[in-house]
């Protein structure tokens, strides 16, 4: 039950970051980052999922972005939106997990 609380409150305050990070960290980065759409693609697609259904199983989206990021790995040319938006990212994740 704390778990449910923790990702609705994760979910209200985070989520609109991230929803602006990704877009950011796509328009900035993805020349050179091309995985970034994919990033942002994977995240609307829990925001759709979350949106339908708070318990929604997640983890084909975790899975993907773990490859994806190569486990959250930033890479050293990554801004400060880059870098909240993997942490974000694996919070959640280790979140979800926590269930």
């Amino acid at each position: 039950m704390a778990a449910e609380i923790d990702n609705q409150n994760f979910i209200e305050t985070e989520f609109p970051k991230l929803n602006f990070f990704t877009t950011q960290i796509v328009k900035v980065h993805g020349a050179h980052h091309p995985e970034l759409a994919e990033v942002r693609e994977l995240f609307v697609a829990m925001v759709a999922k979350l949106q339908n259904n708070l318990q929604a199983d997640l983890t084909p989206e975790f899975t993907r972005l773990q490859v994806v990021t190569d486990d959250y790995e930033v890479p050293a040319d990554a801004c400060g939106a880059y870098q909240a938006t993997y942490q974000l990212l694996h919070e959640f994740q280790t979140l979800e997990l926590a269930e």
